[in-house]
């Protein structure tokens, strides 16, 4: 090629770059970036389809393969396993529920999921004080784990058990104007109805494919119901009468029943040094019942928890008790967040608890606080880690299906 002619045309090429450049508009003083095209389901901006295995993963065997002790346990005490008759687990429900468990496009702007504030690999929680909304916002109180929640000893749900049931609660994130920001039920019903892989799943589940909110509710509901945890190193220990454990785990056993913690933290009946714990959180709920339950955090709380949905003078300051299954994983603690490791836990009651009218019974006495050495709260924290339930956090039947 003559080479005049091959530097023409470099020319001419630059020329037509920079004309195309010019075209974009390019922000002026004061102004961002520009925004991106809203996303809508099935463009490259939300996840896709699920990937779903051929044959249903087993939710409905879920309690079946838990320990002989803890379906021994269940067993006599039937009330425990709150299931509602008209919405027992499935296969296919709970698939369904999985689904929309980990699924974008329930929230106003397909940037958060149920998943978005409950991940596996932290035993459902996210790690942080408070959660981040679709907007950015940020949620009031610390995400709560959702392990175990067909055996709570309570039908109601969140830190103030404001929410009847499982059933009511796994909408209201949903609608929240922090959290996930759909401006209706009806909204969200039109929005999943026009998505390719929903009429399909619906109809697996519930028999046609009619999206409704009821349905929605119905299969988080089963999917989370079917998350339950019994397969930690204290469970398989239970039955070699703990010969897997060292000697500062099994102190640290002993000193979470002696000083009262497994009263709050599992059921009455198994307590007491001696005992096996169950460690559900099945017979004080958080709802004041006469004897306090309130944990010494402050004096007079600025978040008043349950007292704020009971106006009851006496719930003041009280919040529903979670299970220590997990615990490991499932920092920060507290309502707030606002303790960021078990030897802060720990440190709290030993020295720091604040009186208080509802003040739990067994916290009463405690002046300065719980008596717990420094080895004390070493045995109590490997103990603690023994109930890290490993199978759970990797189990991929619980994992999202768009990743």
């Amino acid at each position: 090629m003559n080479k005049k002619l091959f530097i023409a045309l470099i020319l001419l090429f630059a020329v037509a770059a920079c004309k195309k450049n010019d075209d974009v508009h390019k922000p002026g003083p004061g102004e961002g970036p520009s925004k991106p095209t809203p996303t809508t389901p099935g463009t490259p901006g939300t996840p896709g389809n699920p990937n779903l295995p051929g044959t249903l993963y087993d939710y409905v065997g879920t309690r079946n393969n838990m320990p002989p002790y803890i379906q021994a346990f269940l067993a006599s005490r039937s009330e425990l396993d709150v299931t509602p008759a008209g919405n027992p687990i499935t296969n296919a429900g709970a698939t369904l529920g999985r689904v929309l468990f980990y699924d974008k496009v329930l929230s106003v702007n397909n940037t958060r999921s149920c998943g978005s504030c409950h991940h596996q690999d932290k035993a459902f929680t996210d790690g942080v004080a408070q959660s981040s909304g679709f907007d950015n916002g940020v949620t009031r109180r610390n995400s709560m784990p959702v392990v175990n929640m067909r055996f709570s000893g309570t039908k109601a749900m969140f830190w103030d058990m404001r929410a009847a049931d499982l059933e009511t609660q796994t909408l209201m994130p949903v609608l929240d104007h922090i959290e996930m920001g759909m401006p209706s039920l009806t909204a969200l019903e039109s929005k999943l109805g026009g998505i390719s892989y929903y009429p399909a799943l619906f109809k697996a589940a519930f028999g046609s494919e009619a999206v409704t909110s009821a349905r929605i509710a119905n299969a988080l509901s089963q999917f989370i119901r079917s998350i339950v945890s019994f397969r930690s190193k204290y469970d398989e220990g239970i039955a070699s009468n703990f010969s897997n454990f060292s000697a500062a785990e099994k102190n640290g056993l002993r000193l979470l029943q002696v000083n009262f913690c497994t009263e709050c933290h599992s059921d009455f009946s198994t307590a007491n040094a001696g005992k096996i714990p169950s460690f559900l959180p099945v017979d004080n709920t958080g709802i004041n019942t006469g004897f306090g339950s309130n944990n010494g955090l402050e004096t007079d709380y600025a978040d008043k928890g349950i007292g704020e949905i009971t106006h009851k003078p006496t719930d003041q300051g009280t919040f529903k008790i979670p299970s220590l299954r997990n615990v490991a994983l499932t920092a920060p603690y507290m309502h707030d967040g606002r303790f960021a490791t078990l030897e802060e836990v720990l440190n709290h009651y030993a020295s720091g608890i604040k009186q208080n009218p509802n003040i739990g019974i067994q916290l009463m006495a405690a002046k300065p606080g719980v008596p717990l050495s420094v080895q004390d709260k070493s045995d109590i924290i490997a103990f603690l880690h023994t109930l890290t339930d490993q199978q759970l956090i990797k189990d991929p039947k619980y994992a999202d299906p768009f990743k």
